[in-house]
């Protein structure tokens, strides 16, 4: 078996930012081969790490390279792994199950390709979950970002009905059949194991994933005394206005560079 976080294959690929640029990245974790993408300033110069958690499920919410580009161009190095069986990669997407390994593993990458010995970590809705998972597995996390972020899998299986029957089936039954398998999916139950600071962002009128997550967090995070600090937006849904999600970004990026 080769070694996790351990490069198989590198390729070029297309950029939209020409101050950028993007490789797609095929590496070990846990026995499978799992795709990723790379995205890192065009100009030489020693830049901090980042990983990029995307959200969604399988096709649904798939890496972006216009995304990774966006941050990459605030002067930032970012891997965003694309969790494996998904665009060619071995295994099956398991939402937080043992894919959220390929996270963990994903961080030796950026360590080599940024020359750092922590990484900022960034996760989108479902990403949120891998987020939080990857700050407690490792050590050697600089801060944690979660934007409208899932936190409780089971909490996500209440509020979403239209994804109940996917859940099911991926976890292998419902909360009320099989609540150690959601556990064993909740980051809240091992809190106290983060020791980075947290950075929460959601919108209030967030339908997809409910900004009760996010306040749970924020709870769980004070709790323990953890370093926890909040940006809610009053009105805002699940994915915020081109305008404003440029302005966050950036403020985001600029936050993580003050720790």
């Amino acid at each position: 078996m080769k070694d996790n976080g351990s490069i198989e294959m590198i390729r070029s690929y297309p950029s939209p930012n020409p101050n950028v640029v993007l490789h797609e990245i095929l590496y070990w974790s846990e026995g499978l081969r799992v795709k990723g993408l790379l995205a890192k300033p065009k100009k030489e110069g020693q830049y901090e790490a980042m990983l990029y958690l995307r959200g969604g499920l399988q096709s649904i919410g798939m890496v972006r390279a216009s995304r990774i580009a966006q941050f990459a161009s605030q002067g930032l190095v970012v891997f965003a792994p694309y969790y494996r069986g998904n665009r060619g990669g071995e295994g099956r997407d398991e939402m937080a199950g043992e894919d959220r390994f390929d996270a963990v593993n994903s961080l030796e990458i950026l360590k080599k390709y940024a020359n750092v010995k922590e990484v900022h970590l960034f996760g989108f809705s479902r990403g949120g979950l891998m987020a939080l998972w990857t700050a407690i597995l490792r050590d050697d996390i600089k801060s944690v970002v979660t934007w409208a972020g899932v936190s409780d899998v089971t909490s996500m299986y209440m509020e979403r009905v239209d994804m109940r029957r996917t859940l099911k089936r991926i976890i292998g039954g419902s909360p009320n059949k099989e609540q150690e398998k959601y556990d064993e999916r909740n980051p809240l139950l091992k809190i106290d194991m983060i020791n980075a600071p947290v950075l929460i962002i959601h919108g209030t009128e967030d339908e997809n994933v409910s900004i009760n997550q996010s306040y749970d967090l924020e709870h769980k995070l004070m709790d323990e005394k953890k370093k926890v600090e909040t940006w809610y937006a009053s009105g805002l849904t699940h994915h915020y206005p081109p305008d404003v999600n440029r302005k966050t970004v950036k403020a985001l990026c600029e936050w993580m560079k003050t720790l």
